[in-house]
């Protein structure tokens, strides 16, 4: 009897440690299940996306379209309930996603588009033409296209978009400084002149001349939205250093690298610099930032610095304070901002212009070093002369 017990008791352990293996390999299965459907839809969007690029604009035949009007400033969520309102999607909360994963938000335009009611909307393929469609020229609205140039100051930017007559600077000014955007990256910012100094994004837009100020600076920063990739808050974090600080130190990078290759050196030198023990050292002493200085003040580009200019008063001279300046200096390109994230490793401590045409520099670990570096700078410069 205790024997047949023994038995049944093994029989069914054995039985509950089958069910319970059956159990965990279904349990694997759904959760690899999920992983694949997910990359896959994934996949599908991205897809989507990338075709859509080759293809930048949808032909749409008047006879079958109907006019959607996009007003002045709309977001995302506003033209996704236009949309559902006027029947021609019924998923809003998903048009949103996807207008996020495949970087539409911030480049619709305003105006009247022409939709083609023949066409069922309701897929992923049927949201990415919409947002085609609603990114393209409107109707009736003309535009301008228009290049930031990677390097320019906030000022430089705003005179430019004045001269293509595209904006008021007063309203621009009150707006940029005043206005309310919900994007992760100005969140943190101190309070300082010229806030949005660094991420107006530097790139060739079309723009809706009739827009206005709002429509362009969302446009502006949507594409710095855009470029600020997830990862890298993550290495800014990583880092020890907020996103304000990576965009200050990748504009000085953008400013003073005249040859591309030299910004991941560069980078390293101001990092060296910020670390050092020596307090002379922490003082970063770049140009540029002096430049950014003379630019607010005199409304023009100085060139060529003098000991002079070294001696101005200002937190942004970083010749007479320590750190990094209380903001950025200009808006600087993806290469700059990769560089301060990712930045060369060495010994140097300074650089200075080879002035030989090239743009490239000597960079040296003493000071010594850069007394000779600068020597050798200065001779091939009257040579040149």
């Amino acid at each position: 009897m205790s024997a047949t017990k023994t038995e049944t008791d093994r029989n069914y352990k054995t039985r509950k440690r089958r069910k319970a293996a059956f159990r965990l390999i279904i349990f694997i299965f759904i959760v690899l299940l999920t992983i694949i459907c997910g990359y896959i839809s994934y996949s599908y969007v991205m897809d989507g996306h990338k075709g859509s690029s080759v293809n930048a604009t949808i032909s749409i035949n008047t006879e079958n379209g109907i006019p959607i009007e996009i007003p002045l400033g709309s977001s995302t969520s506003d033209i996704a309930g236009i949309l559902k309102d006027k029947g021609v999607i019924i998923r809003p909360d998903l048009f949103k996603i996807v207008s996020k994963i495949n970087g539409y938000d911030g480049s619709y335009q305003s105006g009247t588009h022409l939709i083609d009611k023949s066409i069922n909307y309701n897929s992923i393929e049927g949201y990415d033409k919409l947002m085609i469609i609603l990114s393209s020229r409107p109707l009736d609205n003309p535009s301008i296209k228009i290049t930031i140039p990677e390097g320019y100051a906030y000022s430089q930017i705003v005179s430019l978009l004045f001269n293509k007559k595209l904006i008021d600077k007063e309203k621009f000014n009150n707006i940029a400084n005043t206005g309310d955007f919900s994007y992760k990256f100005l969140k943190r910012i101190p309070a300082r002149e010229n806030r949005l100094e660094g991420y107006l994004y530097p790139e060739t837009y079309i723009f809706d001349i009739k827009g206005g100020e709002k429509e362009v600076l969302n446009k502006l920063l949507g594409q710095f939205d855009k470029v600020f990739l997830p990862e890298y808050y993550a290495r800014a974090e990583e880092m020890n250093m907020s996103a304000d600080e990576i965009i200050t130190l990748a504009s000085i990078i953008e400013r003073e690298a005249k040859v591309p290759d030299e910004r991941e050196t560069i980078a390293g030198v101001f990092y060296n610099r910020l670390k050092s023990k020596d307090k002379t050292l922490r003082k970063l002493q770049s140009c540029a930032t002096l430049q950014y200085i003379l630019l607010q003040r005199d409304g023009k580009v100085k060139e060529t610095i003098t000991l002079e200019d070294e001696k101005i008063d200002n937190p942004y001279n970083t010749y007479m304070y320590e750190g990094l300046p209380p903001g950025p200096i200009c808006s600087p390109g993806r290469d700059s901002i990769l560089a301060a994230l990712n930045p060369e490793q060495h010994g140097f401590y300074y650089f200075v212009l080879k002035e030989d045409g090239t743009g490239a520099h000597y960079f040296s670990k003493t000071y010594k070093e850069h007394l000779n570096a600068k020597a050798k700078a200065e001779k091939t410069k009257k040579a040149a002369q």
